[in-house]
């Protein structure tokens, strides 16, 4: 089966999808939305696929299996109830919302319809972090003791300055946090487990934004693991963005998506320099490429082709969201947040 694919959005990260899409033997790309005239126009220049500016004839193309939804984070929730409740499978880009609420209607729109949800976390298709991940669950690094999660960017203020939503609660949520940091707490949460509380500050010291341009935290697992987190898109020039974990068995430490150490008491280490270049988007967004991306789609296609769920379906994804969330009441509150909380 060859599926038939749309792209809600046309900026930075759509090129990313296409991209992805176009490399796949299964999948072809019929169309794209974008209801601002001139930015559907600037986007027939960038897309082989015809660009529509309706979102009913967008949502009626012949063939159209799968939406991917590319807009700016707090707008994700209506074009993807559009299309939910038009019987197609839904692809969002990360976070899944930029609320609780706003996720949790999403994922009863998916399970309402009978169609697939997935939200894109690409980076736990990289080859290394799958491998760590297998450790951890095999026990190779014994009882977990901390799980570290460090994304400390930066980004100049035109990045911010060029855009009407970037950095803006409604829109983005928030900023380094919920844009940047959300991929690593994403690889944080699958390997150390559920989180029991967290206490977190974020502050806006660089860039006149709403959301934060700096972060930290405290985290407790329920599995009585501790950790830390620190992000920012204020600390130059950037560094790559870094995991690491801690067992009572050994270690080991993932940075721009490539494993840098690993320690197993008693054993060699595995680890084998690498002839390709990592990638991190640490001082520049666009940095990344598109073949996680094209990996994750294999994923999402063979779900709904197999009836299955996908590496990362809506409640999977409301965890990093959730996490997040807690870090911002935390902050707000200036005390302790338990696991789960109401917003």
């Amino acid at each position: 089966m060859k599926f038939g694919i749309g792209i809600i959005g046309t900026g930075a990260i759509a090129i990313k999808h296409a991209q992805a899409i176009e490399s796949l033997d299964n999948a072809r790309l019929l169309g794209l939305f974008n209801p601002n005239p001139s930015s559907a126009e600037k986007a027939k220049e960038k897309f082989s696929a015809p660009v529509f500016q309706d979102l009913k004839e967008f949502l009626a193309i012949s063939g159209l299996d799968v939406v991917c939804i590319c807009t700016p984070s707090g707008l994700h929730l209506e074009p993807a109830l559009a299309a939910l409740e038009a019987k197609k499978h839904v692809f969002i880009e990360k976070p899944i919302e930029v609320t609780l609420d706003r996720a949790d209607r999403l994922i009863a729109s998916a399970d309402k319809n009978g169609v697939t949800l997935g939200v894109v976390f690409q980076n736990r298709f990289s080859s290394d972090f799958q491998k760590l991940r297998k450790a951890v669950q095999a026990g190779e690094f014994g009882r977990l003791l901390m799980g570290n999660a460090y994304v400390n960017w930066f980004r100049t203020a035109e990045y911010y300055s060029s855009s009407q939503w970037k950095g803006t609660l409604k829109c983005d949520g928030g900023g380094a946090l919920i844009n940047q940091a959300i991929h690593t707490l994403d690889l944080l949460l699958d390997v150390m487990g559920e989180v029991d509380s967290v206490f977190g500050k974020v502050k806006t010291s660089l860039y006149p934004i709403e959301g934060e341009d700096l972060g930290a935290a405290l985290v407790n697992f329920r599995s009585g693991a501790s950790g830390t987190i620190t992000a920012g898109t204020s600390l130059y020039p950037g560094y790559p963005e870094r995991l690491e974990i801690y067992g009572t068995e050994g270690s080991a430490i993932l940075e721009a998506g490539k494993l840098i150490a690993w320690t197993i008491k008693g054993k060699d280490s595995p680890l084998e320099k690498s002839e390709k270049i990592s990638t991190s988007g640490s001082s520049d967004p666009n940095a990344i490429g598109f073949e996680l991306h094209a990996a994750q789609w294999k994923d999402f296609l063979k779900s709904i082709a197999n009836g299955t769920s996908p590496e990362v379906d809506g409640p999977e994804a409301k965890k990093s969201l959730e996490l997040i969330r807690g870090i911002y009441k935390s902050s707000k509150e200036e005390k302790l947040v338990k696991f789960p909380f109401e917003e």
